[in-house]
């Protein structure tokens, strides 16, 4: 058992439309804690930094949590990775063009911590969904 006064947090995208990480994608960490938290009506957000995910679609570097921690918020900003994608495809076969919108611009996945536990928090990304799932 494991006697840290903090939780700490990271993450990866793949995506699964074409079955490879995700580079390039911008991720905020954010923290909230205090008493009445984990009934969603703690503290204020703080925001704690963020990262951008490597080659692998990983987020080595994100900030650690303060003590007192109960629920964490990550935002990914998915639409500069997609517009990035879609020129890209686009320059390689233009008849192929859609509308050009994004349809999920961002992703922000909240969830609750408790001290000592390591949360690694996978987003599986396409253009028209996405899911989550704590992993290992």
């Amino acid at each position: 058992m494991s006697t840290s006064t903090t939780a700490s947090v990271s993450t990866h995208i793949l995506d699964t439309s074409i079955g490879r990480p995700a580079e390039g994608v911008a991720v905020r960490l954010s923290a909230r804690g205090g008493q009445g938290a984990r009934y969603g009506h703690g503290g204020d957000w703080q925001a704690l930094g963020g990262s951008t995910t490597d080659a692998d679609g990983r987020c080595k570097d994100l900030p650690d949590l303060p003590e007192g921690t109960t629920h964490v918020r990550l935002d990914f900003e998915v639409e500069p990775y997609f517009a990035k994608k879609q020129a890209d495809a686009q320059q390689d076969a233009p008849a192929n063009r859609d509308s050009g919108a994004v349809f999920f611009p961002e992703v922000a996945i909240t969830f609750a911590v408790v001290p000592g536990e390591h949360y690694h928090v996978p987003l599986l990304l396409n253009p028209f969904g996405y899911s989550v799932y704590r992993g290992s």
